[in-house]
């Protein structure tokens, strides 16, 4: 009996000195980052900045106003090397939405925007004629904890 008591309390010992472990790691999960990678083609930087400084702009504010994202940037490779990209979009949130969620922010972004997802689609075809992306990543900030 004294044995199984031991080996009881030994379990619950190292089950609560799991959560200690974690705390002794310096860094706690932060915020999510995406980054897209955008490629543009020679002669057309500017059409590019024209969109982003209207209707990506207009998208992102909204959702940072609806609090879906906290925020993104614009970033510029000022010197690319060949296979670069020209212009880096970072995108901030603190949580993965559900299903729900997305199809929700969907009908409110469509609504806000006037738009359908076809027509966003068309809209990303038009720019594709003069911009690639490259590819995107999704990073999670590591935050030190003291």
């Amino acid at each position: 009996m004294h044995k199984l008591t031991m080996v009881a309390l030994g379990a619950v010992a190292m089950s609560l000195a799991m959560p200690a472990a974690a705390q002794d790691m310096p860094f706690k999960d932060g915020d999510y980052w995406t980054v897209s990678r955008i490629k543009v083609d020679d002669g057309h930087g500017t059409d590019y900045a024209d969109y982003l400084a209207g209707q990506y702009r207009k998208q992102m504010d909204w959702q940072v106003s609806k609090g879906y994202i906290k925020g993104y940037k614009v970033l510029d490779n000022v010197y690319p090397r060949e296979g670069e990209a020209d212009v880096i979009l970072v995108t901030i949130f603190d949580r993965m939405p559900t299903s729900a969620e997305r199809e929700a922010r969907n009908t409110a972004f469509n609504a806000y925007m006037a738009t359908t997802n076809r027509a966003m689609d068309a809209a990303s075809g038009e720019r594709a004629k003069y911009r690639k992306l490259l590819g995107s990543t999704l990073y999670l900030e590591q935050v030190w904890r003291k």
